[in-house]
């Protein structure tokens, strides 16, 4: 007699086969990559144990378990994850977003607000918006707030495209295929109030030898690696900021725990900014450089 394939049966046997293949959350990664073929939220899922899975639905498991099993990132596998208030698709060659983001993104809606008395209608810089994880958090959170988000990716450019059409944000976030600031309209240079910026910070020895394989292995480079000290991008956004952002605007940018005081270093040495200060992430490590422009 043919086995009915369960939700409970799929549940049960993915998390053990996962769990063999040294999935560090196998039971979590099951519940995910079931959501994601059925359509059904987590709770659904408890309250349909036995309800069987179509051929269709066993098929793509079936797919979706092996490339896990392989090591590939679950939200690559899955297609889609959440992100603060929102859900992004994501896919292979760009990043993925990760919770010490989420605090750049409050950072920047903290100097957003501070400069919430301007009379028009506030503009931020994003420069590598990858799934467009920081400009359409910030346009969904801060309704009429014009966004402008870069990247020199053309698979960042497309699916940030198709993630800020699902959320309805076309009016509000604009997507420009560009190095940095190169492809910005030059008449919004020294208007916006806050640039923002998750640039590849990794060192590159700390890549090559730290980093998991799940990362190094699937993730692009081109979004990962800083260069020898993780700085050479924050070099570069260094010498733009200045001439991006108006008087009292805010730079503030995500980088390695081991960076951050020569990042500080660097921005002092400009001589350009009023305020200059390190923010730290959820588990309380340096994380984010936030300088304040002067009047």
């Amino acid at each position: 007699m043919e086995q009915t394939w369960t939700i409970g049966k799929v549940l049960s046997w993915t998390t053990g086969y996962l769990e063999r293949k040294g999935d560090e959350h196998p039971r979590l990664s099951a519940e995910w990559i079931i959501n994601a073929v059925t359509g059904l939220s987590r709770v659904e899922l408890y309250t349909n144990f036995d309800k069987p899975l179509s051929t269709e639905e066993l098929g793509r498991m079936h797919m979706a378990v092996e490339r896990r099993g392989k090591g590939e990132p679950l939200q690559y596998v899955t297609g889609e994850m959440p992100f603060r208030h929102i859900v992004l698709r994501c896919e292979e060659g760009v990043l993925i977003p990760r919770p010490e983001t989420e605090v750049l993104v409050d950072v920047a809606l903290e100097a957003l607000d501070a400069q919430a008395k301007q009379p028009s209608a506030p503009y931020v810089l994003e420069v590598g918006t990858g799934t467009g994880c920081i400009a359409l958090s910030i346009a969904s959170e801060r309704p009429g707030t014009h966004v402008v988000a870069t990247d020199i990716s053309s698979r960042a450019i497309a699916l940030a495209t198709r993630n800020r059409n699902a959320l309805s944000l076309e009016s509000f976030v604009d997507i420009v295929a560009c190095d940095l600031v190169s492809g910005v309209d030059p008449e919004l240079m020294g208007t916006f109030s806050v640039l923002v910026s998750n640039p590849p910070y990794i060192p590159t020895a700390v890549l090559e030898h730290e980093v998991p394989a799940e990362v190094k292995d699937h993730e692009p480079h081109v979004a990962l690696d800083g260069g020898a000290d993780g700085l050479d991008i924050l070099r570069r956004l260094l010498e733009v900021a200045p001439q991006a952002l108006c008087p009292k605007g805010v730079f503030c940018v995500e980088l390695h725990e081991d960076s951050l005081d020569d990042a500080a270093a660097l921005a002092q040495a400009q001589g350009v900014w009023e305020t200059i200060r390190i923010v730290e992430d959820l588990t309380h490590r340096p994380r984010i450089l936030v300088c304040t422009r002067a009047a």
